[in-house]
């Protein structure tokens, strides 16, 4: 694609990044059958092709318009395009490049503004959202159906283990996980505690960046990131640990982008890099002791379970297989459903800025679901879980809960 960037950002490093990957598409079309809001919506600028000759031509000099933000807003950054896209197109960066320069240049809609301020500066403070949702589970009947869909009566974390191993890996507790799931890493520790590791919280850390980075506040996002990395370079400096754990596929796939998205900051692009290369979904750790788990776990659950991979673990990070494959050695009857490859409507807080869309793509993915026959829904990613299981009454838990599960039994 021939492309001649204007003088505002020709020469820059995310110019110099956008023109790379814009020269890269052959405009072929291939991503169109894969996109989720193209599928919905039926637009070509609400799929992957015309939303980067939307980019393009702002990239080029042409003024957007809230017509042109609008197109990019609906985007899920499933990064399903890129898993089919034959030329290798990095859209996911393309689009956040996008985004940032159409947010200074068109004025967002009074509404719009104040949701999605309350959303990034709300969600990744610990501090304020946790209890805040503790509020709201004690009067989640007097709320609206839309807020009941995301405050959900969280399962009981249980014990962290205490014993000390000498393999230890750092966990990420993330921002609105610690409040709307405590048992999942939970269970974390507690598996790997049977398994001779010791799972560490590094008290300082919190939201991976995401949320404030993909809502177009992209230094604040920056900034969360560079807390993260003090938090866990001191455990990293001194090689207390072996790895950094995500039971969260979309802090994964963010905080694998350390690396990148601080490359140009002379202060930390060393470390994020250093971060990035320990970076780890936990189904990436889970494989090495699928020996042990088939021992403990054969015959202990019975029932067929259906595994919903999350985008951010299938496109964003490109891990297919390794959750299946953990799940099988353990003798468990785990089935993925048609279209397992299509985003379920999540995606971060898109299901809050743009619910019709996300509840469309909600349904059909449980109708799928549901088709398997399974009497358990599992993922690996807490917005997927809380996602789904707004819209169904069959369980939906994350795919290590079910391990742990096993071996309590």
């Amino acid at each position: 694609m021939q492309t001649n960037l204007a003088d505002f950002i020709k020469g820059t490093a995310e110019g110099n990044e956008a023109e790379a990957i814009l020269r890269a598409c052959v405009h072929c079309g291939f991503c169109t059958a894969t996109c989720p809001t193209y599928q919905v919506l039926g637009d070509e600028l609400d799929g992957p092709r015309g939303r980067i000759y939307l980019i393009k031509q702002v990239l080029e000099g042409a003024e957007p318009t809230r017509k042109t933000q609008l197109h990019l807003d609906r985007c899920l950054t499933c990064r399903n395009c890129e898993s089919t896209c034959p030329s290798g197109v990095k859209y996911g960066r393309l689009v956040d490049i996008g985004r940032r320069v159409v947010e200074e240049r068109v004025p967002r809609p009074p509404k719009d503004r104040v949701k999605r301020t309350m959303l990034k500066e709300f969600l990744p403070r610990t501090s304020l959202f946790k209890p805040a949702y503790g509020v709201g589970t004690a009067l989640r009947p007097l709320l609206s159906k839309e807020l009941q869909d995301k405050v959900q009566r969280p399962r009981s974390a249980g014990h962290w283990p205490t014993r000390a191993h000498a393999r230890k890996m750092l966990v990420l507790d993330g921002c609105v996980q610690p409040a709307m799931a405590p048992n999942i890493n939970a269970a974390t520790a507690r598996v790997l505690d049977a398994l001779g590791v010791q799972l560490v919280v590094a008290p300082k850390a919190g939201c991976c960046g995401a949320v404030r980075y993909h809502l177009n506040d992209q230094e604040a996002g920056l900034d969360d990131m560079r807390r993260n990395i003090d938090a866990w370079w001191p455990y990293v400096e001194n090689e207390q640990v072996e790895a950094i754990v995500m039971t969260a596929s979309g802090c994964g796939v963010t905080v694998k982008e350390y690396g990148h998205l601080l490359a140009h900051d002379p202060d930390y692009a060393a470390k994020a890099g250093r971060i990035s290369m320990l970076t780890r979904d936990l189904s990436e750790i889970m494989p090495a002791f699928e020996e042990e788990l088939a021992v403990a776990m054969r015959g202990k659950i019975k029932e067929r379970v259906a595994f919903h991979p999350p985008c951010t673990l299938q496109h964003g990070q490109q891990i297919r297989g390794k959750v299946e494959g953990v799940l099988r050695a353990a003798g468990v009857d785990v089935v993925l459903c048609a279209d397992s490859h299509l985003c379920c409507g999540s995606a971060g807080t898109y299901s809050v800025l743009h619910p019709e869309i996300a509840h469309e793509l909600r349904d059909r993915k449980l109708a799928n679901l549901e088709a398997t026959g399974a009497k358990e829904i599992v993922s690996a990613n807490i917005g997927c879980m809380t996602h789904l299981q707004s819209g169904t009454d069959t369980p939906v838990t994350h795919w290590i809960e079910l391990v742990d599960r096993a071996l309590q039994a």
